[in-house]
């Protein structure tokens, strides 16, 4: 018998996560529940094989999904390890990705402290990489955006949507540009 292919897995699970945010009521708890369970043996494959790559991947989308179930805690120590992970094996653009997701966690928890550090770090991977995704970058910035404004520094916002908006104007999302030309416009007066 050959060993369940982790990646495939998480492939399925993520759709079936995204059906269950579409679903309600029972069907989205037993679609949820079905994705949790894919990726939890998708973690347990790549531990036992040692894949670290995919290990991170799957803690992730692990992480994604006890967010959905309302189990935060659970979610914060999956990101971590992650994290970890992608600091261990030198994979500076999923660890900006998966810090970025972190600091969002922070964000939902009012850790704003802990939020902004995890922004701060996933800026400054991205800023440091030669070529980082845009869109990647871009949520970045306007994650951190908010924090600002949150801390009232509308400054250091503007600046922050300012960049925002290049960067999703230049893979052209429109939704990306509206919205930071919207906070642009509220900070602008």
């Amino acid at each position: 018998m050959t060993e369940p292919d982790a990646r495939e897995m998480m492939r399925s699970a993520w759709n079936t996560r995204r059906k269950s945010l579409a679903a309600s009521g029972n069907e989205q708890q037993t679609l949820i529940g079905d994705a949790r369970r894919s990726l939890v043996s998708a973690v347990e494959i790549c531990r036992n094989n040692g894949r670290q790559h995919d290990l991170a991947q799957a803690l992730h989308l692990l992480a994604n999904v006890e967010t959905d179930m309302g189990h935060l805690n659970v979610a914060r120590n999956l990101w971590e390890e992650a994290v970890s992970i992608c600091r261990d094996v030198g994979d500076t653009l999923q660890r900006a990705q998966k810090v970025r997701h972190l600091g969002d966690l922070h964000w939902r928890q009012k850790r704003l402290a802990e939020a902004e550090t995890c922004y701060v770090e996933a800026l400054r991977l991205y800023s440091d990489h030669e070529d980082p995704p845009k869109l990647d970058f871009a949520n970045a910035l306007t994650r951190y955006a908010k924090l600002k404004e949150v801390r009232q520094l509308p400054q250091d916002a503007l600046q922050l949507w300012t960049d925002a908006r290049d960067l999703f104007g230049a893979i052209e999302l429109e939704a990306g540009v509206e919205e930071c030309s919207r906070h642009i416009a509220r900070l602008s007066e």
